[in-house]
């Protein structure tokens, strides 16, 4: 009350002094305050309002739809991260009704793109869940990251400004980072890597990649030695060869037409020794490649090791988009859904499963079919598994028994020469087999939880294993302890798989991630983003410049290491790709997947595309479906080329598959 007499009394002096511009200098600050003073009321109100989200949220969601056909691509980028985060802060704040309201009215227009995140965050119904999901405390800890041109960003700031969108402006800041970037808008087809859930540095992912990767192949390996002397030998033979055509001509020179027909079949040999040797230049990868030295001590490879890898490349099929590989395929029967895992050797004459029981079965292929007695059968008295092969009735099993894990087994992996066996399983553990002696060598303990995959190195010896702990480990077979653990990831890491020169490890996580790591360090050297669902599946290219991998939707990416970006995304699969393999000069990629297919993909092709046009979008370069392979009920769990060529493929039939 004071205060109105003093503001009366001020008024009325101002007038009586005839100071005009003075009184409604004073008149304007009053009105001023007063309103601030409202508004103040109002937001205080607003800010216990749930229905504000559903307006900030709808309003924005208007606008991205309506914009300009050339940047609403981008524009709407911005829609899924905002729509995750304002349903998660009605549910922090106890609106968990206006919080399901809002999911169910706007949940539409993600269901393409992110499909499995929301089916996941359809079960949030409190705040204490948003504290136990994984996923939730993942959206919430971490920043999404979003590529827009700089006209998008521009358009995007303008109108947060002029709408004063509070709650849009609060979630922008502190759940999202924008890579701005100059020019036009990046191509609708590039959406892949557009929108990524980053660690909280900002730059972290641009980080990592900066750092130098040495992708080439490690100079004096046993293959480069074995086909420099293959080359050699070859080339002695083809100037005997030569040597004896020209005596022929010259003993049957007045033989007229014998001589002639001799001539002939001469020359088609040099034809197709020509041409042969233009498809092996023309689709080899690995010979360009660049040699680099090891960082880990290399074991020595046995002397009939060599020789067997001699013979094996002395009848290498070359394989490209013309010449497709043969394939055999192993298919397990009756396993009850009891197989989670399957592997098979380097020469296809091994195949081991991996089972829910806790057990590890190994097949000799040679022993198929064949007598019981003269099969391995260790540890028998178990019952059977219910897989039904050619045996005789006297209570014997056409496979080799591996008991000793405690929890189902998720992998399992033969060494490079098929003398040792890996398998990891839910019991935290991973256990080392001898297929010679049919005996547990050695229990490895380290991870905390389970283990969903292990790989041995391309020598042997050393090998890298991927838990739900989010952890990868570089282990040595003759230490119990791992040498290396590669902590990173924010999620599980999924799968694993060595680079072809054994100084760096990849792994694929359920964040949606691929990592690439320096094994000598330990240290993350690259990060790819662009998979919308967890990455169960890798390989490495032969020449060590590419890696491929797979997801759960069924899309694979093939990515080069040396910058980090996406070469081309290969759609066709329609389920989860459970496993790739590159064959062994690099022209093809295999993959296997739980739609019951195998399919070929022409990699030379579009690496050569994309070496000759290395500033053109990526799209440039989509790799060509060569064929696809299906089974009649069998999902794909393992793919391998032998190194002659041939391509093992394995897999449990499944009376539920379509």
């Amino acid at each position: 009350m004071e205060d109105d007499e003093m503001e009366k009394k001020v008024q009325q002096y101002l007038q009586r002094k005839g100071f005009r511009l003075t009184e409604l200098a004073l008149q304007e600050e009053r009105n001023r305050l007063s309103t601030s003073a409202i508004s103040d009321v109002t937001l205080a109100r607003s800010d216990n309002d749930p229905g504000r989200y559903h307006d900030g949220y709808g309003r924005l969601r208007t606008w991205a739809y309506s914009s300009l056909d050339q940047y609403k691509h981008e524009l709407l980028r911005v829609l899924y991260p905002v729509f995750i985060h304002c349903f998660m802060d009605l549910v922090a704040g106890g609106h968990v009704q206006e919080a399901r309201s809002f999911f169910q009215t706007f949940r539409e227009d993600h269901e393409v793109m992110h499909s499995r995140d929301l089916q996941k965050l359809e079960g949030v119904l409190s705040p204490s869940h948003l504290e136990e999901m994984e996923l939730a405390l993942s959206l919430r800890q971490n920043k999404f990251k979003i590529k827009l041109c700089e006209y998008s960003y521009e358009l995007l700031l303008q109108y947060l400004q002029k709408t004063q969108a509070l709650v849009v402006l609060g979630v922008i800041n502190e759940h999202i980072t924008f890579e701005v970037s100059p020019g036009q808008p990046s191509l609708i087809s590039d959406d892949a890597d557009v929108v990524a859930l980053i660690g909280t540095s900002k730059d972290l992912a641009k980080q990592i990649n900066q750092k130098e990767v040495h992708w080439g192949l490690l100079e004096d390996s046993v293959e480069e030695r074995m086909e420099k002397a293959l080359a050699e030998s070859d080339k002695i033979e083809a100037e005997n060869k030569d040597a004896s055509a020209e005596e022929n001509k010259k003993r049957n020179a007045e033989g007229g037409k014998q001589g002639a027909s001799l001539n002939k079949k001469s020359k088609k040999d040099k034809l197709v020794g020509a041409t042969g040797k233009n498809v092996k230049t023309e689709t080899s990868m690995v010979s360009v490649a660049p040699r680099v030295k090891p960082e880990l001590t290399l074991p020595t490879t046995p002397v009939e090791v060599e020789q067997s890898i001699l013979e094996d490349l002395r009848n290498r099929a070359q394989l490209n988009s013309l010449a497709l590989p043969s394939v055999s395929f192993y298919t397990f029967l009756n396993t009850h859904n009891g197989l989670n895992c399957s592997s098979i050797s380097h020469d296809g004459s091994l195949v081991v499963g991996g089972f829910s029981d806790s057990s590890v079965k190994v097949w000799d292929m040679s022993k198929i079919g064949q007598p019981a007695k003269t099969s391995s059968s260790q540890g028998e008295n178990g019952s059977s598994q219910g897989e039904r092969m050619s045996i005789l009735d006297e209570g014997k099993k056409p496979y080799t028994l591996f008991q000793g894990h405690s929890g189902p087994v998720y992998s399992a992996a033969f060494s490079p020469f098929g003398d040792f066996l890996l398998s990891s399983s839910s019991d935290s553990t991973i256990r080392l087999w001898s297929t010679k002696l049919n005996a547990n060598l050695v229990c490895y303990k380290g991870h905390n939880y389970p283990v969903w995959d292990v790989q041995f190195s391309p020598v042997g010896h050393y090998f890298a294993s991927a838990s739900h702990d989010r952890t990868a480990r570089i282990w040595s077979m003759d230490k119990i302890q791992p040498l290396r653990i590669m902590a990173g990831h924010l999620s599980d890491v999924d799968c694993v798989q060595w680079h072809v020169n054994c100084n760096y490890i990849a792994t694929g996580s359920s964040d949606k991630t691929v990592r690439l790591w320096d094994v000598q360090s330990g240290e993350c050297i690259r990060m790819f983003i662009g998979h919308r669902s967890m990455v169960l599946s890798l390989a490495m290219s032969p020449d060590g410049r590419y890696m491929a991998s797979g997801d759960e939707d069924g899309t694979i990416m093939m990515w080069d290491l040396s910058t980090g970006r996406c070469v081309s995304p290969l759609l066709g699969h329609s389920s989860c790709v459970w496993t790739l393999a590159f064959s062994c000069e690099g022209a093809l990629l295999a993959s296997g997947s739980a739609d019951c297919t195998v399919k070929l993909w022409d990699v030379a092709s579009s690496t050569k595309a994309l070496k000759t046009e290395e500033t053109k979008a990526s799209t440039a370069s989509r790799l060509r479906l060569l064929k696809a392979l299906p089974t009649k009920s069998t999902p794909v769990y393992s793919l391998r080329f032998s190194r002659r060529n041939l391509l093992f493929a394995s897999g449990a039939l499944s009376l539920n598959s379509s």
